[in-house]
């Protein structure tokens, strides 16, 4: 039997679960209120020991892709410590390449073939998906895959990092332990078909790992030696693996930070929030707030790089000037309508709706009432 915990307070939420199609099983699952109220705290930190504890002896780690992050980190801090030992054009290279893979997330797998939110010409989707590649995330069609889950079913069961289930889960426990038996159910039931029909999705999922681990890790510390003469294992340790750990850090603040930190101006009920610190770490994916109020609208944001960070909007403009890109989908006529709609709304007197407290925000004494 798959005994799963949610990490947070077993509420019923008739509307999140009519939303939904009541994908949000929460309730047949049961934890300590001791690890329910998981936040980004000293608490959070402190339960994390008890929490692998329960996961361990309830069956539930993903044991290859639990090991294989942890050696992610092991080996970023070898290349935190090489660092002195690097020169500065390896420096500069590894920060180079965050813009370079952070695109392949943003301006690739994410607002192309996650959304299909602009069409680009083979040239530039060639492009992007190498820079996906060193990103070495899953391949664009898996990313995608569970992106569109995650949108469908936002903060319920079927959500692959659920953000009602804390920071730490939503940022990465979520790959520590096995999918929810809803997420698999979502992932077979949505139409991917558009990803099979794609020459170079294909390509790199027939690959995958092997060529994304090579662009990832290797190729950087080759391009390294052989036009500086850069240490290969230098290279590789700090241009690799410690540029990628930053970076995948970087895009896990999107699903934890930006899904329970920051301002909702557009969709006051939703978890997903406007924040500028995300935005900047994730080369303009923090507007989240808005990306999840019109995930078809390709700059993820309301305005434009002179009012909000958002370099991939930028870089995919600049692509739109010069014919490579066409076709970009815009929210902004629908949140005009839906604007006007709230300005009558507060003219007559009528407040915004008010979002339910946050699993976390609620006393261990009202959960017990709830329980």
């Amino acid at each position: 039997v798959f005994r799963f915990p949610v990490l947070f307070l077993d509420r019923k939420d008739k509307s999140n679960q009519e939303r939904t199609g009541n994908r949000n099983t929460r309730g047949q699952y049961n934890l300590p209120v001791a690890l329910n109220t998981m936040d980004f705290s000293p608490k959070m930190f402190r339960d994390i020991p008890s929490l692998v504890s329960y996961h361990y002896k309830e069956g539930n780690i993903n044991w290859p892709m639990g090991i294989y992050i942890t050696l992610v980190h092991v080996v970023a801090v070898v290349g935190l410590f090489t660092v002195p030992k690097c020169s500065a054009e390896t420096l500069l290279w590894a920060f180079v390449l965050w813009p370079i893979s952070g695109f392949g997330i943003t301006v690739g797998v994410h607002r192309l073939w996650s959304h299909r939110s602009y069409e680009a010409s083979f040239v530039v989707r060639l492009f992007l998906m190498l820079c996906n590649s060193i990103a070495n995330q899953g391949s664009i069609f898996h990313w995608a895959r569970d992106h569109r889950v995650h949108h469908k079913y936002s903060e319920t069961d079927a959500d692959p990092h659920n953000a009602t289930r804390g920071f730490f889960f939503a940022h990465m426990g979520w790959l520590y332990v096995r999918k929810h038996p809803d997420v698999v159910k979502a992932g077979r039931e949505l139409d991917f078909s558009d990803l099979y029909e794609d020459s170079l999705v294909m390509f790199q999922k027939k690959l995958d790992p092997w060529f994304t681990l090579y662009m990832c890790f290797v190729m950087p510390a080759q391009v390294a030696a052989a036009f500086w003469g850069e240490e290969f294992w230098n290279a590789f340790f700090v241009a690799g693996c410690l540029r990628y750990a930053v970076v995948l850090h970087f895009t896990w603040l999107v699903n934890s930070a930006a899904h329970l930190y920051g301002d909702h101006p557009y969709d006051v009920l939703s978890y997903p929030a406007e924040n500028p610190i995300v935005s900047f770490c994730s080369v303009g994916e923090g507007w989240h707030n808005w990306h999840h109020k019109y995930p078809f609208d390709y700059a993820a944001s309301e305005f434009g790089i002179s009012s909000q960070f958002n370099p991939s909007k930028l870089f995919i403009d600049m692509l739109a000037a010069v014919g490579l890109v066409w076709g970009r989908k815009r929210g902004t006529a629908a949140w005009a309508m839906g604007k006007a709609r709230r300005d009558r709304d507060r003219a007559a007197g009528k407040p915004l709706p008010k979002a339910p407290p946050r699993p976390w925000e609620v006393s261990e004494s009202e959960s017990k009432k709830v329980e």
